[in-house]
């Protein structure tokens, strides 16, 4: 029977590090434990299971699950509470992790999650929510509700992608916080590339400050997709489609035998209009993965032999427009080799 299991929220919004902060919590995790990870996206193609996939150290003590397609909390929860009943049980993990989309209702997931289905499986320990202070002078995001819900829920904020502000970002993070009565008694962290110290997951409230004083008021196997998932057509592609919160989403699953031309691809991902674009994909030079936060594009060699995926997500369908046909003309026409 389980009982008790310890689980984290993993949470932040769109582009805020979420993935990668996990990724580097499973780099870290105890030897020999079982760690299971349920990530829910946006996007009806799911992505971050494959980059989660891709590099885990230990895959064999580690177990995905995802859930695409919005929030996964909507519709009563249905589709979570399957997804995390069927990981449970298949992995009988010592440790759960779990990260919404960037666009979901982290208070409805706490609800379903201490609520009488879960009570006396999951031991709920600390919520960790991610930011990023580049994106305070922006009041599409400082004004939008599911971001103002991330740090509600938080028991530990972490400023990530300190190495990248500016002199004006962190005051301004200072100043946002203390201008809020409820958030300028939260602790802070800052940390870079997602380095979240593993300790946090079980005593955040604990791990001080970095808030200057006059703020402080007060102290198995890696999962593959989903069995049920739709096999891609002849053509080898298959495009997804969702919206809500303000944004829309278009997704790409590639059959594994089609190859990027590299330099075209980088340069489409670089310049094309789009909020937040990520996705593993084969090229010419190699399997990489494909992080883009506003203006800033990531790439990084990948282990992963499955189909590739891009999720694009943007602001309104305008900056979708003709997007599939530039994907198409960044394939080369020979196909990799079966290995």
């Amino acid at each position: 029977m389980l009982i008790n299991i310890p689980a984290n929220i993993i949470t932040g919004f769109l582009g805020s590090g979420k993935t990668t902060a996990i990724r580097h919590l499973l780099a870290h995790k105890p030897t020999g434990e079982r760690w299971a990870v349920l990530v829910n996206e946006f996007g009806e193609t799911g992505i971050d299971g494959a980059l989660l996939a891709a590099d885990a150290t230990d895959p064999e003590d580690v177990f995905i699950r995802e859930v695409p397609g919005g929030c996964m909390c909507c519709a009563a929860g249905v589709p979570m509470r399957v997804a995390l009943n069927q990981l449970l049980a298949r992995a009988r993990p010592h440790r759960l992790l779990i990260e919404p989309t960037g666009l979901g209702h982290p208070q409805q997931l706490l609800r379903t999650l201490t609520g009488e289905n879960f009570a006396s499986v999951l031991d709920m320990r600390a919520v960790i929510t991610l930011l990023d202070a580049r994106k305070l002078h922006d009041s599409r995001y400082t004004e939008h509700r599911i971001f103002r819900q991330q740090l509600a829920v938080a028991d530990l904020l972490v400023a990530n992608k300190a190495d990248l502000y500016s002199d004006e970002d962190r005051p301004r993070l200072h100043a946002f916080l203390e201008a809020d009565t409820e958030l300028n008694t939260k602790p802070v962290r800052m940390v870079e590339q997602g380095r979240l110290d593993p300790v946090w997951l079980d005593d955040a409230s604990q791990q001080g400050s970095t808030r200057p004083a006059s703020v402080v008021r007060r102290q198995g196997d890696a999962a593959a997709p989903d069995a049920g998932e739709a096999v891609l057509p002849a053509s080898g592609v298959q495009r997804t489609h969702n919206q809500g919160e303000g944004f829309v989403s278009a997704g790409w699953r590639f059959a594994a035998d089609r190859i990027f031309d590299y330099d075209q691809l980088a340069a489409l991902l670089a310049n094309a209009p789009a909020e937040r674009i990520k996705g593993v994909v084969h090229t010419d030079r190699g399997t990489i993965t494909i992080n883009r936060d506003g203006e800033t594009l990531h790439r990084a060699p990948a282990h992963h032999q499955g189909e590739s995926r891009l999720e694009w997500i943007a602001r309104d369908e305008q900056a979708l427009e003709g997007i599939d046909e530039r994907l198409q003309g960044c394939l080369l026409n020979s196909v990799r080799e079966p290995r």
